[in-house]
């Protein structure tokens, strides 16, 4: 029976130990390599002799700490949800029978709550991105928290927080677009809003809003600058009542009211 002839700290870990055997015939050679707590936790001394089953079991145990280091290094960056160690252990080929022993461990150890992640989550994308509640919940799913428990870890971005980020957008389309028309900009506005994960009921009552905000000058200004635009694009090729016309289905296709755009036309040279 193998029995340990020295016991070495390995150079690059000095967590870890080689474990060196004399075989039967009184031969040295290196036999495998452990971590500290497998030492301490099978005694392991010079002199000690291991049957082969029990050198296999001290292999597993020490493949399955590793998992475990492996998986505690991947959680100290950040929190993680049990869905996404699953996944890094599968990614570092780590054998899958002893993927469900890691996440085990993990639990007792208080190392993993999909409930704390979540609401923790939660709180971090309502402040410091432009996410909505309903692409925060698809991550939340896509990272494998159920149903359930990312409904109630939504309740931290509250109806009202939602409101103010979406009024926010609201302005900011408003303001970056201020030479389109009223209604492209609402367009627009409502569209971004939908693209970031914020429910209808919050949308409407953002654009509600920016509704009553609406200042004619300001529309009457765009209307002025797109109609000159579309002047100096068709006058070219067309004259007359056709350019008029090319001219006013222009500006209805941009959202301009009837009564801005006859005003416009009005306005022009009754050479066009």
């Amino acid at each position: 029976m193998p029995k340990i002839s020295r016991i070495t700290t390995q150079k690059r870990n000095k967590n870890r130990y080689n474990i060196f055997l004399t075989q039967a015939d009184g031969k040295e050679a290196y036999g495998f390599s452990v971590s500290e707590d497998i030492l301490i936790e099978f005694h392991l001394r010079k002199d000690l002799e291991l049957d082969e089953e029990t050198i296999q079991l001290l292999q597993t145990k020490d493949t399955l700490h590793k998992s475990y280091t492996m998986a505690i290094n991947f959680l100290s960056y950040r929190m993680r949800s049990k869905q996404e160690i699953v996944t890094y252990l599968k990614k570092k080929e780590v054998d899958e029978e002893q993927i469900p022993q890691v996440i085990d461990r993990l639990d007792e150890d208080g190392l993993l709550d999909d409930r704390a992640f979540a609401e923790a989550l939660v709180r971090t994308r309502a402040q410091s991105t432009s996410k909505g509640p309903l692409l925060i919940k698809k991550e939340l799913l896509d990272k494998g928290i159920t149903v359930r428990t990312a409904e109630e870890a939504l309740r931290h971005f509250p109806y009202d927080a939602q409101l103010a980020k979406a009024k926010k957008w609201v302005e900011k389309k408003m303001n970056s677009s201020s030479k389109k028309s009223f209604q492209q900009q609402r367009i627009s506005a409502q569209q971004t809003l939908m693209q970031k994960g914020f429910s209808q009921v919050v949308i409407k009552e953002a654009l509600t809003e920016a509704d009553s905000a609406k200042d004619d000058n300001e529309e009457w200004e765009a209307v002025q600058v797109q109609g000159e635009k579309l002047v100096r694009k068709y006058e070219k090729k067309y004259e007359g009542y056709e350019l008029k016309h090319k001219i006013k289905a222009a500006l209805y296709r941009k959202g301009f009211k009837i009564d801005d755009i006859d005003r416009f036309l009005e306005n022009l040279q009754d050479g066009i």
